[in-house]
């Protein structure tokens, strides 16, 4: 039921098509496998067109001097937010619109068949969403939901967006690239007069409802990954060099429960070490040959 579209791959580093012999042992770990538990990264949503951030001269670091938002600096500084969210309206129709592609309708396929016994994002795209997957974690939440940071109340992204249309009906700004996070670059100068909303329950600060750099996941949040970590017999990280500690804990909780560890990611991993197995090709091209 996998539907063949054609990859875009301006933001997905350059790699050798897969070899047969891989093929045949990754199909042989995912046939040995009742119960796998797989982790996304930025690698597996590529190929949908959004780009990464540390992807060997496509990356967002190799391309541009640009850094993410940090949490305290959202938190503490009005013109941070201002900025953030002026970047973020801009960059929001195009964002929204990327569709999954033939990996996430892989791992949604495997859950059906009940191969896939729960599957760990750090995405906050919404594509394993869109692509139908249930048996999931959005392990640093999702752009699409907004939530206010003094009262809780959510509301949905697109929501915000006429909210921000109302509030800057004459304000037009011309985006300069894209970023990983569903931002576009502007200047300083076109953001100076973006007007940002308030929560409309309480009038406090509204956030996405995403973990920025510099946060922590829900403790909450962590222990559930645990436990349907501990219900598994093998891991498979697809797309994700596992640089960032919220997601490399659960590959370090696999090794200590010793269970088989498979990483498909174009380019080296922390895990490249203790993996049974390591492949380097694309999730959209490999995956969808495994039976």
């Amino acid at each position: 039921s996998v539907s063949r579209t054609s990859p875009d791959l301006t933001f997905v580093p350059a790699c050798l098509p897969p070899d047969p012999v891989e093929v045949e042992e990754l199909q042989r770990f995912v046939s040995n496998s009742k119960r796998l538990f797989v982790m996304t990264g930025a690698g597996i949503s590529t190929e949908s067109g959004i780009p990464d951030y540390r992807s060997e001269g496509v990356g967002l670091y190799a391309r541009t001097d640009r850094r993410p938002v940090q949490h305290a600096e959202f938190v503490r500084s009005a013109s941070a937010r201002q900025r953030y969210w002026a970047r973020n309206f801009v960059g929001w129709p195009q964002f929204s619109s990327h569709q999954p592609n033939t990996a996430h309708l892989v791992l949604r396929d495997w859950e059906k068949l009940g191969k896939l016994h729960w599957l760990v994002t750090q995405n906050v795209d919404a594509l394993h969403t869109k692509a139908g997957s249930q048996r999931l974690t959005e392990l640093h939440g999702c752009t699409h939901r907004v939530f206010c940071l003094a009262c809780g109340d959510r509301i949905l992204r697109s929501e915000l967006q006429e909210h921000f249309e109302a509030l800057n009906p004459t304000w037009k700004a011309e985006a300069f690239g894209v970023a990983p996070d569903g931002d576009v670059f502007l200047t300083d100068e076109q953001v100076r007069s973006f007007q940002v909303p308030a929560c409309p329950k309480c009038g406090g600060i509204l956030k996405p409802d995403v973990t920025f750099f510099g946060d922590t996941v829900s403790q909450e949040k962590v222990s559930f990954v645990h436990q349907r970590l501990a219900e598994s017999d093998s891991m498979l990280v697809a797309g994700s060099s596992m640089q960032v500690y919220s997601g490399y804990r659960f590959a370090l909780a696999a090794r200590e429960k010793k269970l088989p560890i498979a990483v498909l990611n174009i380019g080296p991993t922390r895990l490249d070490h203790f993996a049974s197995l390591k492949l380097n090709s694309r999730c959209g091209e490999l995956l969808p040959l495994i039976v």
